[in-house]
């Protein structure tokens, strides 16, 4: 028999390689999009990336089989005591798994094998189903872009004496007022449609800057990743088309590489370090949305910014109206409506037990 497997990366900070025993990894989707299917003995799956994988139960019954998820890029040494080991058993088998786990690659300070994996992962343009559609055309390769972002990520640095994250010399701090419904109940000065398109020269700072995407609009966004590890980047309410990456700094004749047939369409791309990811991405959802590193230090000490989109029409019906049980605070905090809380929202004792549970089984080395 042939199996679906998916498997997600939930972590906060750290690849992981996926592998059985034995076994061949069919790739069928990822993120929604289905890939052009391929074999692999095993994957790199970044932090807040999924992949489906058909599974063909072919091998002799003989034993159960390991099922490996170990860390990627790390000091093997010190990760290996965490590494996840699972059993695939098979319903005739005659004994329990035997011999040495199956082997991650072995490349710890090497990350081209990676890349290039990453690069193999292609769109199934010949598949049914659902798929991004941008401007009536799958070939997204011909659209015009109208806007163009360098992103760009470096080490921590310090700013007012305190260690911040940054994207492109900006480290973003949230408002005390949700940027949403300050553009609804227009109030000013929550944030700034200031967001540069390329890196800042001068000193980083710490503001509430955003992006200002024109609605239909044809992005192409540039990660350079100039910090000493890996990141991975989502974009909340799109699916973008990962159109390139490679190593060293990226340039406009880097444009000659980009893949503009059946690059992958996805929400969260990595970014290897010392390297670049390119995406295009079709801006046809209204809103505000939130463009972060998954590295959730990283994330939390300012390394995101928020892409606005806006319809000019007058009578804008490409946006859900806001929900009844919203919340408001800051400039709009006297709006608050009661808030109903009912006894299923509480946790009791068996579910505090299993989040400590969870919390232990969770905990990484130090």
């Amino acid at each position: 028999k042939t199996y679906r497997i998916r498997v997600h990366n939930v972590g906060i900070s750290t690849s992981l390689n996926f592998r059985i025993q034995n076994h061949n990894l069919l790739l069928a989707e990822t993120e929604g999009s289905y890939t052009v299917q391929q074999n692999y003995t095993s994957l790199d799956i970044h932090v807040g990336q999924s992949y489906s994988f058909l599974i063909t139960m072919d091998q002799n019954a003989s034993s159960d089989y390991y099922i490996v998820a170990s860390a990627r890029f790390v000091n093997e040494s010190r990760w290996q005591r965490v590494t996840g080991v699972g059993i695939l058993h098979y319903t005739n088998s005659k004994g329990k798994a035997k011999g040495h786990l199956p082997p991650g690659p072995d490349d710890q300070f090497d990350k081209t094998f990676s890349m290039n994996q990453a690069r193999s992962i292609r769109w199934n343009v010949s598949a049914s189903g659902a798929r991004p559609n941008p401007q009536g055309s799958f070939r997204y390769g011909s659209i015009n872009v109208t806007e163009i972002y360098v992103l760009k990520n470096k080490p921590l640095v310090k700013i007012g004496g305190k260690r911040r994250a940054t994207l492109s010399g900006i480290s973003y701090t949230n408002p005390a007022t949700p940027l949403r419904l300050a553009d609804k109940y227009k109030v000013k000065g929550v944030y700034k449609l200031d967001f540069p398109t390329e890196p800042l020269t001068g000193p980083p700072r710490v503001e509430t800057s955003v992006i200002n995407g024109s609605f239909r609009g044809f992005m192409e966004i540039i990660l350079q990743n100039n910090d000493t590890k890996m990141h991975t980047y989502h974009l909340n309410g799109y699916a973008f088309f990962v159109v390139g990456m490679d190593f060293g700094d990226w340039s406009e004749n880097s444009r000659g590489t980009y893949n503009k047939w059946d690059g992958i369409a996805r929400s969260t791309a990595q970014v290897y370090p010392g390297a670049w990811t390119a995406v295009l991405v079709s801006l046809d959802n209204v809103g505000i949305w939130n463009l972060r590193t998954e590295n959730l230090d990283s994330w939390y000490l300012g390394q995101e910014t928020y892409i606005r989109v806006v319809n000019p029409e007058p009578t804008n019906k490409t946006e859900l109206p806001m929900p009844d049980n919203a919340l408001f605070c800051g400039a709009l905090q006297h709006l608050q409506k009661p808030q109903k809380i009912t006894s299923d929202a509480s946790i009791n004792g068996n579910g505090l037990k299993l989040l400590f549970t969870l919390l232990n089984v969770l905990r990484l080395p130090v």
